[in-house]
């Protein structure tokens, strides 16, 4: 059985660097094309395995720096043959170009009403396709912090998909309500497509993405999908995610981690495809498929292998 996989990047400007003061062209460089490592980067790697991917660009900083950035990585995504999708942080839609992060709109989606809610969704659709996307169909809310109202808002919006569920961030941004262990697409207003989590100890859950779980960790996520034939696997990634927090020099453990998801990916693409939303695949929706169960020693690397990036590959250059 075939289970799709939906390679996912958040791109979107940190908001932390605007907060330091930086000014548009640093901020870009530091949260779109950090260390050699960014958009980029990505997009060629993803090129060399012929693998697709969907780029959920947050268009919302065009709204103190205006349209040229989001336009630039809405063209550099689209002409590197891979989909943009929506992202939204609803912080920036009353943000300020020059005073540090001073001004600022609530952080979470949930945080809004639902007709709050619709607003932002219509302009920040409007704004991605000002700068060039196709209109999209495809959502994800900036932290996970969607609710049940998010999902009335995007089908009033005209979207088919949602991917905000998170049960690793349950209760903390992510409040759908769906069961902290649902990985599998769930029909509802829209199509729930939950961001892929494993379970590292007894309860804790953690998500696929590419600072959060070792290579042998998303290998054996894989595995499991595939022998138990899942409905889907979603992954998340974000544009700076291979540099470090300060944008300045390559993490080598996630770039490393980068490569070897897409060379497991190319090898194994008969039986577990990316796919891109737009492509509009057939899923199986509604399937109780469970997320990889805990592994004591698994857990151990995986710890130990942070410690290596948090102490030497996180430093500042």
């Amino acid at each position: 059985m075939v289970t799709p996989v939906f390679l996912t990047a958040d791109i979107e400007f940190a908001w932390r660097h605007h907060a330091a003061g930086c000014d548009p062209d640093e901020l870009y460089r530091r949260s779109i094309e950090p260390a050699g490592v960014g958009l980029g980067f990505q997009l060629e790697t993803l090129r060399r395995r012929d693998l697709k991917a969907c780029f959920f660009v947050d268009p919302m900083p065009a709204v103190p720096f205006g349209l040229d950035p989001i336009r630039r990585i809405v063209d550099t995504v689209l002409e590197a043959g891979q989909e943009v999708q929506l992202h939204l942080h609803p912080n920036w839609a009353i943000a300020r170009a020059d005073d540090a992060g001073e001004r600022y709109g609530r952080f979470q989606l949930h945080e809004y009403d639902f007709d709050e809610q619709c607003a932002l969704i219509a302009g920040a659709t409007d704004l991605l396709v000002a700068a060039g996307a196709p209109p999209p169909i495809a959502f994800r809310a900036g932290n996970y912090g969607a609710d049940d109202d998010t999902l009335r808002a995007l089908a009033t919006n005209g979207f088919v998909y949602d991917s905000s569920h998170n049960g690793a961030q349950a209760s903390l941004t992510s409040r759908l309500s769906l069961a902290r262990r649902c990985i599998s697409p769930v029909a509802g207003a829209v199509i729930e497509v939950p961001v892929t989590v494993i379970e590292d100890s007894p309860g804790s859950l953690r998500t696929f993405q590419l600072c959060a779980l070792s290579s042998g960790e998303a290998s054996d996520a894989l595995d499991h999908a595939a022998a138990a034939g899942h409905a889907a696997v979603t992954i998340v990634s974000h544009g700076f995610e291979l540099a470090n927090r300060a944008g300045t020099r390559a993490n080598m453990v996630h770039v490393r981690r980068f490569e070897a998801l897409c060379d497991l990916l190319d090898d194994r693409r008969d039986e577990l495809p990316t796919v891109h939303f737009k492509d509009r695949p057939r899923l199986r929706l509604d399937a109780d498929d469970a997320p990889l169960g805990p592994d004591m020693l698994r857990t151990r690397w995986r710890q130990a292998e942070q410690l290596w990036s948090n102490w030497v590959a996180e430093r500042v250059a």
